[in-house]
């Protein structure tokens, strides 16, 4: 293998970890709070529903 095959091999890795890190951070879930979007911690009681 030549010089060129080798840096073509290592920026194809590199490029693949860093987008495997960018899926694996955007699955997973946050520590803080349930993670999700179950508006815990938020009071929606006095928001009226509008009606059309």
């Amino acid at each position: 293998m030549d010089v060129q095959t080798i840096l073509v091999f290592l920026l194809f890795a590199v490029a693949l970890v860093y987008v495997g890190r960018l899926v694996f951070k955007s699955v997973q879930v946050k520590k803080d709070g349930c993670g999700g979007n179950c508006k815990c911690g938020v009071d929606f009681s006095d928001i009226k529903p509008v009606k059309k």
